[in-house]
């Protein structure tokens, strides 16, 4: 049976996304999966000699077999840098760079070349100074480059009794933005993705979803914030009427506690620091960031370009492995 393909794009050249990758391919063990890398390949080498890493870079064409995975050596996708890259040090100049790698990798998924995409992490301030002032994540890059108007981000991890799975009913926005960006056709739309990938992509027959209210006690019957009467909770109860298993709004600060996600399959949190902190206090550098309903499977570590341990060898691998492993078990499932 051959193995799933999974495409990893190298993410910000200054940051660590070059040495996960080339961490990858000095243990193969345990993946089950053939990883390709995406990115330029005089960069991967040069980090290499730089932290003193025997490994090969096999540089092949999209479409073109890949090699069976042996340790030390790195299949690659290449795109070249647009100015060379230090560690440590961004260059806007890259950030065309950084966005081609991630094209190559969804027309890959696209193609069936690949069978899933995962992603080191991007410099956002990079690429908006770059010349992309529009960029927010990338969640929204890959919604629209997608041509799908509802994708969910999800961070999931298994460092907890039971998997914490965190999905986010809005995503990169200003804090003074969210209430008027809860609305309830978008919150129908981002439970109804939850639940529908939740049953396909990890086999859960009927996903229970606990779900934040967006104010303080949940808006304490008005009296804090009218959200939860008048958005949130007519949605759940239409939602409840369909036959989803919805609970809540709950006050997310008594939520995240083992009687409720004992019980739970994944959290809606209105906002992203709402749920995230929490998830990432229980599991940081082993979970993984997933984007649902792209027509795809897509993960990406649970952290960022970590600038200060680019090129010292001392970047944690383990985010990267959660999400390809996320990755390929989503995979198996889609077949």
């Amino acid at each position: 049976m051959a193995l799933p393909v999974l495409v990893l794009t190298t993410g910000e050249p200054a940051g660590v996304g070059p040495e996960l990758a080339l961490a990858v391919a000095r243990d193969w063990q345990q993946l089950a999966a053939t990883v390709v890398a995406v990115g330029d390949p005089d960069l991967l080498a040069e980090r290499a000699r730089l932290l003193g890493w025997l490994v090969e870079l096999d540089v092949v064409d999209l479409g073109t077999r890949l090699p069976v995975p042996t340790d030390g050596r790195l299949p690659v996708w290449p795109v070249s840098l647009a100015k060379p890259s230090m560690p440590g040090r961004l260059d806007p100049a890259n950030a065309g760079y950084v966005l081609e790698t991630l094209d190559v990798a969804i027309e890959a998924c696209r193609r069936g070349t690949a069978d899933a995409m995962v992603t080191a992490p991007l410099h956002k301030g990079a690429i908006i100074e770059g010349g992309h002032p529009g960029f927010t994540g990338h969640t929204e890059y890959l919604r629209d480059a997608c041509g799908v108007e509802g994708v969910v981000m999800m961070l999931a991890t298994e460092r907890t009794s039971k998997p914490l799975r965190v999905a986010l009913a809005t995503t990169h926005l200003p804090l003074s933005r969210v209430a008027e960006a809860i609305t309830g056709a978008g919150l129908t739309r981002v439970i109804r993705v939850l639940a529908t990938e939740l049953n396909q992509r990890f086999g859960i027959a009927s996903p229970r979803i606990l779900v934040c209210g967006l104010n303080p006690h949940a808006g304490e019957d008005g009296h804090l914030g009218r959200e939860e009467l008048e958005v949130i909770t007519p949605v759940l109860d239409r939602l409840r009427n369909e036959g989803l298993d919805l609970v809540g709004p709950l006050p997310a600060d008594t939520l995240f506690t083992p009687r409720h996600l004992d019980q739970a399959d994944a959290v809606l949190a209105m906002y992203h620091d709402q749920g995230l902190p929490v998830l990432k206090y229980a599991g940081f550098g082993q979970a993984a960031n997933i984007t649902l309903g792209l027509g795809m499977v897509r993960t990406s570590v649970d952290h960022g370009t970590a600038l200060d341990f680019a090129g010292t060898g001392l970047a944690d691998v383990g985010s990267l492995r959660v999400a390809l492993q996320v990755a390929r078990q989503m995979t198996a499932r889609a077949h």
